[in-house]
C-alpha cells in the first residue's frame, strides 16, 4: 500500500508539472487569442476602415495567387466594394521562393475591378510582425482591417494592435481549403505564436527598413 501511495503522488506531480509546462507553452497562443477576441470580423459583418492590409502567402508558379491568398484578395476586394475600406495595402515577399507576392495580389485585385490606383504594395512585408511595423512607419497606417485566414487572423491582430495599428480582422476566404490543410496551418501558427510573442516583447526591428511613403495617403485622397 506504501508503494502504491507512493507511485499516485509521483504520478500526480508528473500531471501537475505536465499541466504546467502545457500552459506555459501555449501561453503566447492564448496573448493572441485574448488580446484578438471582439476585433475579429466575417466579411459580410466587418467594420469600416479606410485601409485593408492583405498579407501576403505562396504564388503559384504561373505567377496567380495560391487558393489561400486567392481567398484573401477576394475578400478584401469585396471590402471595397461594399464601401468598407478604400485603399488595400499588399503586404509581402517581393522575391520570395514562390515569386513576387505583392505583384500578384495586385494584378489579381486589379482583375476583381479594383483600381489600380487604390493598390499600394508593400514588397517587404517578410512576415506578420515586419507587415504591421511597416504599415504604421512607412505607410503612416493607424488603423486598418487585417484580411488573412481564420487561422491566422487572432495572431495578425494581436501584432498589429501591440503595434498601435487600430486593426479588427476579417476572416478570409478559403474555397477548396480542405480540413487537413486548415489543421496543418492552424498548428503552425499556434507554434508561431512563441515567435509573435518574442519579437513583440522586444521590440524586433523590420528586416527591411524603408523611408516613409506617402503612398497610401495619395491613393486616399482619390474621389
Amino acid at each position: 500500500m506504501a508503494k502504491r501511495s507512493k507511485w499516485r503522488r509521483r504520478l500526480l506531480w508528473l500531471a501537475i508539472v505536465a499541466a504546467a509546462a502545457t500552459l506555459a507553452a501555449s501561453s503566447p497562443w492564448l496573448w493572441t487569442e485574448i488580446s484578438a477576441y471582439d476585433h475579429v470580423y466575417g466579411e459580410s459583418d466587418a467594420p469600416t476602415a479606410e485601409v485593408a492590409i492583405v498579407l501576403g502567402t505562396e504564388v503559384l508558379p504561373d505567377g496567380q495567387p495560391s487558393t489561400r491568398l486567392a481567398g484573401r484578395l477576394q475578400t478584401a476586394a469585396e471590402l471595397v466594394h461594399s464601401g468598407r475600406a478604400r485603399v488595400i495595402l499588399v503586404s509581402g515577399d517581393g522575391g520570395g521562393v514562390s515569386g513576387d507576392e505583392p505583384a500578384a495580389m495586385t494584378r489579381y485585385l486589379t482583375g476583381l475591378g479594383i483600381d489600380a490606383r487604390r493598390v499600394v504594395s508593400d514588397p517587404y512585408g517578410l512576415d506578420t510582425y515586419d507587415s504591421c511595423v511597416r504599415a504604421r512607419d512607412v505607410y503612416g497606417v493607424d488603423r486598418a482591417l487585417i484580411v488573412t485566414q481564420s487561422y491566422h487572423l487572432s495572431r495578425a491582430v494581436t501584432l498589429c494592435r501591440h503595434l498601435d495599428v487600430d486593426a479588427d480582422g476579417v476572416a478570409a476566404r478559403c474555397d477548396g481549403c480542405g480540413t487537413a490543410l486548415l489543421a496543418e496551418k492552424a498548428v503552425r501558427d499556434y507554434l508561431a505564436c512563441g515567435k509573435a510573442a518574442w519579437d513583440a516583447v522586444r521590440g524586433r526591428p523590420p528586416a527591411v527598413d524603408s523611408p516613409e511613403s506617402s503612398a497610401v495617403t495619395d491613393a486616399l485622397k482619390l474621389s
